[in-house]
């Protein structure tokens, strides 16, 4: 190649790294939203919140994105504005939906909220042929650490010691074990706070022994303490050296006494994963009253609040480690945490659980997650096993009402 070639196809290769990001959103077509469907899968959760309803958005392109959140009454309504809509006006999109009815909505209705607009990163992956993440900047991280809740570990039997299941849980790869001061294994629901805080001190002292020097473990009170109580339990087991304290107290008063706790005890906290959306949490993070973050997917509302959620946190060196959710919720999560520099922490519980409604879903080894790039949100649904439950095909005037700014951005009425 003589020099006038290489410098022409330099220049190319520039001008094409230069343009290549605006023709990527210049590549998406024109589309419309014509059909929303929601769908129970095999034995569905049916508590509000933790719901795993499968929800579909269909184009007529023929691309459908996949979510995963809500209940049908709120999944109608938050749907009901999408219909003849772009599916690529995501934050639009989101906006119209949260503020087009006179009440703002609370967390039953964001949760739904959130599992459409997961469905519709799904659609924008697919168009693109890139992974989520991807299209949000690219993973920072290898893979996702996971505690496990819940899951099957090999070598764990029932009735076995904490000392020995802590063991056993660093052993095939998690970054920690995890306990809950609420049971313990007792299996009834009578809870004497003061007789706790000293059985917490002794579990905790086992599962330090478990998962030796350098292991870590991490303890849910579950909001069943008190303040006062709280306060005991974690200072007797701060020198064990805790990963984190999570839900300390209820979350009636989090904005009131996690202030005091955090003044009170020395050991990590991690709140929120009954929070709804990021005005629950955004000035005891900006004031540092907690170190990790619980809010999850659908719950904040889907992967477009749960980025803003990360630059707040990012914003003030604090952590994300997600309530568990639902698989496909799961996978939304590996998709925009892999994507955050800040520390993170998958909870995790499906080991050993068979998922019939998905034969692809979440790429899992060793107690990590790891991203992928299959498109989208990477997740495959055989329709088989689900169950509908609503189909929603028109547009939804009913007393609602978007209004504008003049520059077209939604403004509250």
């Amino acid at each position: 190649m003589n020099r006038r070639k290489f410098l022409r196809a330099a220049a190319a290769a520039s001008a094409a790294t230069t343009i290549s990001a605006p023709l990527l959103h210049a590549a998406l077509p024109k589309m419309k939203i014509t059909r929303i469907r929601a769908y129970a899968p095999p034995n569905p959760n049916p508590l509000f919140n933790q719901a795993d309803t499968v929800v579909t958005i269909e184009t007529d392109a023929g691309i459908t994105g996949i979510g995963e959140g809500g209940f049908t009454d709120t999944i109608r309504q938050c749907a009901g504005r999408l219909i003849g809509q772009d599916p690529a006006r995501i934050e639009h999109l989101w906006q119209d939906m949260q503020r087009s009815f006179f009440y703002p909505p609370g967390r039953e209705k964001t949760h739904a909220l959130g599992a459409l607009d997961m469905a519709l990163w799904d659609i924008k992956g697919k168009v693109l042929k890139l992974p989520v993440h991807q299209i949000l900047g690219g993973a920072s991280r290898n893979f996702c650490e996971c505690y496990n809740t819940a899951g099957v570990i090999p070598g764990i039997q029932p009735g076995m010691g904490i000392k020995e299941r802590a063991a056993l849980t660093i052993a095939a790869g998690y970054r920690a074990y995890r306990m809950d001061a609420a049971s313990l294994g007792r299996g009834n629901a009578v809870f004497n706070t003061r007789e706790r805080v000293l059985q917490v001190y002794e579990d905790c002292a086992q599962a330090r022994e478990g998962v030796g020097k350098t292991g870590d473990f991490c303890i849910d009170f579950h909001q069943r303490f008190d303040l006062i109580d709280a306060v005991r339990a974690a200072n007797l087991i701060e020198p064990l050296a805790p990963l984190f304290v999570e839900d300390p107290m209820r979350t009636e008063v989090f904005d009131q006494d996690l202030p005091k706790f955090r003044q009170m005890a020395k050991v990590p906290i991690a709140a929120g994963e009954e929070w709804g959306n990021k005005w629950d949490f955004n000035r005891l993070v900006e004031n540092h009253d907690i170190d990790y973050v619980r809010a999850t997917l659908p719950n904040v509302g889907g992967i477009t609040e749960m980025m803003k959620i990360a630059a707040i946190c990012e914003t003030h060196f604090v952590g994300i480690i997600p309530h568990f959710t639902g698989p496909i919720a799961t996978a939304a999560l590996v998709n925009c945490l892999s994507t955050f520099s800040g520390p993170v922490l998958m909870e995790y519980n499906f080991q050993g659980r068979t998922l019939p409604h998905l034969p692809v879903c979440l790429d899992f080894k060793d107690g990590k997650l790891y991203p992928n790039e299959r498109p989208g949100l990477g997740v495959e649904l055989d329709m088989k096993p689900l169950t509908l439950l609503t189909e929603i095909d028109k547009y939804d005037t009913n007393r609602a009402q978007t209004y504008f700014r003049p520059d077209g951005s939604i403004t509250n009425w």
